[in-house]
């Protein structure tokens, strides 16, 4: 960067020249924790002082002030107009700035063409300040001649910083520490700090990352006081020989003042204390450590995350300990060894999720709790790993994957998208940021650096990344360089290089985002050069992940490394709407323009943190230990690469027709990377007879609480359906009742229920049962569902039209109404649908006296020019009441044809919980393979629901909303308060896709096709 060191006076140049990106900022360091002992009281301390809490602020236009001349500066100013603010926190969630969300494009387009590195004219600032008086450990260590900083740990974009009025310095890279040295600035008494943290910088070009542009001090600032001699940095190897089964240590430290000091004393320790090693040597400004071979360690993985402390004492001339560190390390090996990135050994697959740090309330001012609930629904869900994308995230977040076992991928906070990319992904070169331009290279460089420097101790932390979707260019090739000169061993990830292949050097993996699996496979069958890693894919946007199998399966070739699904939580946010609710709120809904609107609800979990659907298949399918099950066997693949299964039990049972009536636990040995299969010796026999089908089922569960899950709680699981021949036949006499055919009706009554069918609107218009009707209006023909966020980026809106007003707008041509005999009436309509071809359906009704009703669908299959059919069945309008809802199928979330690596059992739910809250409203509630279904009311009354005999299972769902108020609605508030519920039988239902949001159809096996017969087969009974 140009020399702007040690500079007493701030410049508004600094906004718009890229070369000058920090002034008199303490060089990058590692983020040990150090502490000393306070010359006066004895006690150690870590010599930190929180400044977070309420501050001052006042948001102004960038233009409205002369920042050299702010009075705002002044020590002496009288702040007492300002708003009050916590810190960590944004402007917009204070509700001093406007939210806004756009994805690729800047937040400016439009309004205004800045030409890089140009900002916007408006631009707002926010002038913050605080009063404090300083800690008495701190003011001790300055006193004993150590030195004291002030660090602001995050923020956006750009910040000027004053202490008493005087300048201390300039930054930008809001998501790694920028820290100044106050020392010659404070005094006795209160002392004030002031910050002028602006909206927009020549940082901005660089950080056009897919999330809500949020400001302000965002993360905690602290002043750390350092004592005279301090060890300002701690660069560790701690590798593990999988081939020796040793471990070694090596230490680079930094040691300030070090001629004032005698010796350093480095102690390694166990999680319980004990001392495994222990050296000392001189202590200078370069200090090495290195341990030899070091016998008996543990080392670590994502499967076993042992961790040990090292502790360096500084000691001095008389030999008393004035400072010592502490960092926690992992001893692992993690390399690309012949073409394949390993672990200790072994080839790694990271089963990963993309996050960005958010919450609905906070923006990214997250705390420790959620980033605690983070971590824990990795593990429960089987996700071994996260890229930090597309910024270094808060530093305890990496010391909680170090301790909880994720494996990281840490990336630069760097993507400039919208300086290159054109709507259609058109490139425009000459507009490229920061490419082969060299006044961009001092900055993204500096990135790349205070992210290794911090981060470089964790072991957590695998692979670096330079950053996202910002093409590429010399640059980046500097960027590469500096990285490997620090860091020879972790590999570097950059997926930019997809677009000019003539820098495919400056990525160690072949790097892809959204290639779809066979695109995949074709790389890794064409004599693949480096290990392969998809660094997004899996686009979770709403009602998404389907053909994830497809992804996973690809695991079978050893250059596939995995992926990271896109993305981890819903980014929306929580707003108060005129009548006093909450409720979220997404792009373009705070009058942000431009906007990219919903496009950022694409989390597993959703915004409120609460698992989404989705998670199911996801925690199925990247589970390492797989289960298959046969009539007298059980296999299991344990794919751990370290652990064996004794840490699991694995529950056997058997349900016949879904009613649980067998049980046995067991213990299966399988050593981690094998697989073995144990002979069982299931009771089919004994229960064969009374059912219609057997599921044998294993569970795979923890024997032992850990710290992210209780003891028995279920990873995974492995189940077969077995045919069964049940003998009991049912009562076939016909039950006492009656019949009556009328002129525009015709019904059947007995066993205290009533059916009536009517000639005129075309079907069932009344089932009773004990006085208490079932139906409001006759059951419909539905051909549509609500459009996904998949089918409206893949266009099938506009491919489906028809379909949406086909079964909906559907007329009866013809009807019979028939007694059959005694016991039996049968009602057949013809319906035909609003298709081009006028496509005719045919729906009857079969009742009897006892009660029961066979419907049947029929749907021949129409040649010509139809499109592929979203879902096919009946739905059908209930009283309020019946909201509960038991069923015998694959659950117990949502399921789709493309997406139910789900256990088939029997589940209860109702139709609120059903109802899964994407971000806008969707097709949700889906249950495949279902056998049977109960549609109840509090009490137990409502209506069974059963495949017919010889019929195919169907899928089903109950709802408070019906498909076109989902499909209306644009938020779940907009949907109106329920008054009916709307039962779905369905003879299919099309997959939800998932390859991404914007393109890529739903897969062609998981179509309904329009020319093939489809038929709906159900009885239903009234109980």
């Amino acid at each position: 960067m140009t020399d702007v060191t040690h500079v007493d006076r701030a410049s508004q140049a600094w906004l718009t020249d890229p070369t000058v990106f920090e002034v008199n900022r303490t060089p990058a360091h590692s983020s040990h924790k150090w502490y000393a002992r306070d010359p006066q009281s004895g006690q150690w301390s870590d010599l930190k002082q929180s400044l977070d809490g309420e501050w001052r602020v006042e948001v102004v236009q960038a233009a409205d002030i002369n920042l050299e001349e702010e009075p705002a500066t002044a020590e002496s100013f009288d702040d007492s107009s300002f708003e009050r603010i916590q810190v960590p926190g944004h402007l917009q969630t204070a509700g001093l700035m406007n939210h806004k969300y756009v994805n690729v494009q800047y937040p400016w387009d439009g309004h205004e063409n800045p030409l890089e590195p140009n900002i916007p004219e408006n631009n707002h600032v926010a002038l913050y300040r605080r009063k404090f008086t300083v800690s008495t450990p701190v003011a001790n260590a300055k006193q004993a001649g150590g030195s004291v900083s002030i660090v602001f740990h995050g923020m956006a974009t750009a910040i000027y910083v004053w202490v008493n009025g005087a300048f201390v310095g300039y930054g930008e890279d809001g998501f790694t520490p920028n820290e100044f040295d106050i020392t010659g600035l404070l005094h006795d008494g209160e002392n004030v700090v002031a910050v002028a943290c602006y909206e927009y910088s020549s940082a901005s070009w660089l950080e056009d990352q897919d999330f809500w542009r949020l400001h302000g001090l965002f993360r905690s600032v602290e002043l750390a006081a350092r004592p005279h001699v301090h060890i300002e940095n701690t660069q560790i190897e701690a590798d593990w020989d999988p081939e020796a089964g040793t471990a070694s240590l090596d230490a680079a430290l930094t040691v300030l003042n070090a001629a004032d000091a005698a010796t350093v004393r480095a102690t390694l320790k166990d999680a319980d204390g004990n001392t495994v090693w222990q050296t000392t040597g001189d202590a200078e400004a370069q200090t090495a450590i290195s341990s030899g071979p070091l016998q008996g360690i543990a080392p670590w993985s994502a499967e076993s995350p042992t961790l040990y402390e090292l502790d360096v004492d500084v000691i001095d001339q008389a030999g008393d300990v004035i400072e010592c560190t502490s960092q926690k390390v992992g001893f692992r090996r993690f390399r690309i060894e012949d073409g394949i990135l390993t672990i200790n050994g072994k080839r790694i697959v990271f089963k990963g999720a993309d996050r960005h740090e958010f919450d609905a309330e906070r923006g990214r001012a997250i705390t420790e709790q959620d980033m605690i609930d983070d971590v824990v629904f990795c593990k429960r869900h089987n996700i071994n790993s996260i890229r930090t994308s597309h910024y270094p995230n808060q530093e305890r977040w990496y010391e909680l994957c170090d301790e909880y076992g994720i494996y990281l991928i840490d990336e630069t906070n760097l993507e400039a998208h919208g300086s290159w990319s054109l709507p259609g992904d058109v490139l425009t070169e000459d507009t490229i940021v920061p490419g082969s331009k060299r006044e961009w290279e001092g900055a993204c460089v500096d990135r790349v650096n205070s992210m290794m420097r911090r981060d470089y101790n964790h072991p957590s932390v695998l692979i670096w990344s330079l950053g996202n979707e910002s093409y590429v260019g010399d640059v980046f090739r500097a960027m590469y360089k500096h990285v490997h000169d620090i860091d020879p061993n972790r590999p570097v990830h950059y997926e930019g290089v997809t677009h000019n292949r003539d820098y495919d050097d400056v990525t160690d993996i072949e790097t892809r985002m959204y290639s779809h699996a066979d695109e995949i496979e074709k790389y890794l069958k064409d004599d693949p050069q480096k290990p392969y890693l998809s660094c997004e894919y899996m686009h979770a946007m709403g009602n998404s992940v389907g053909n994830m199998d497809e992804y996973t399966a690809l695991e079978r070739y050893p250059k596939y490394q995995g992926g990271f699904i896109w993305d981890f939580i819903d980014q929306a946010i929580y707003a108060t709407q005129p009548d006093g609710t909450r409720s979220l709120r997404y792009g373009g809904d705070f009058g942000d323009r431009p906007s990219d609107y919903e496009f950022s609800g694409d989390g597993l979990l959703f915004a409120d943190r609460k698992p989404s659907p989705k998670a199911q298949e996801v925690k199925q399918l990247y589970s390492n230990v797989h289960i298959d099950v046969t009539k007298d066997s059980v296999s299991v693949k344990n794919d751990n690469l370290f652990t064996a299964t004794g840490d699991y039990v694995f529950v056997l049972s058997v349900l016949a027709d879904g009613k649980p009536v067998w049980q046995s636990t067991r213990r299966f040995d399988v050593p981690a990377g094998e697989t073995r299969t144990f002979d069982v010796a299931w009771p089919v026999a004994e229960y064969r007879t009374d059912a219609r089908e057997l599921v044998l089922q294993v569970s795979q569960r923890l024997a032992k609480a850990t710290d992210w899950a209780e003891s028995g709680y279920e990873l995974a699981f492995g189940q077969v359906v077995v045919p069964a021949d049940a003998t009991a036949t049912p009562d076939t006499k016909p039950a006492d009742g009656t019949i009556t055919v009328g002129r525009w009706n015709a019904g059947v009554r007995g066993a205290g229920r009533e059916v009536l069918l009517s000639r005129t609107q075309g079907g069932m218009v009344s089932y009773t049962f004990a006085g208490n009707e079932f139906v409001l209006r006759r059951p419909a023909i539905t051909t549509f569902r609500p459009l996904t966020d998949n089918d409206r980026g893949a266009g099938h809106g506009f491919e489906r039209v028809q379909w949406l007003g086909a079964g909906r707008y559907a007329r009866c041509v013809d009807n019979v109404l028939e007694q059959i005999d005694d016991s039996t009436l049968k009602g057949t309509y013809t319906y035909e649908l609003a298709t081009a071809q006028r496509t005719k359906v045919t729906v009857s009704y079969t009742a009897h006296t006892d009660g029961r009703v066979n419907l049947h669908v029929e749907y021949p299959g129409e040649q010509g020019d139809l499109p592929t059919i979203p879902a096919f069945g009946i739905e059908w309008t209930l009283p309020v009441q019946y909201a509960n809802l038991r069923f015998f199928g694959t659950g117990p979330e949502e399921t789709y044809l493309d997406r139910k690596h789900a256990k088939l059992g029997v589940w209860s739910t109702n139709a609120f919980a059903d109802h899964a809250p994407y971000l806008m409203p969707q097709e949700t509630g889906n249950h495949e393979d279902v056998r049977w279904a109960e549609i109840t009311d509090d009490h137990g009354h409502g209506m069974r629901v059963s495949r017919a005999d010889g019929a195919a299972p169907f899928a089903v769902s109950l709802l408070p909303y019906s498909s076109f108020m989902l499909e209306e609605a644009q938020h779940q508030d907009e949907l109106p308060k329920p008054k009916h519920m709307f039962l779905r039988v369905l003879a299919a239902q099309m997959g939800v896709g998932g390859d991404d949001s914007w393109m890529s159809p739903v897969h062609p096996q998981y179509h309904i096709p329009a020319d093939k017969p489809i038929s709906l087969d159900v009885d239903l009974e009234l109980i």
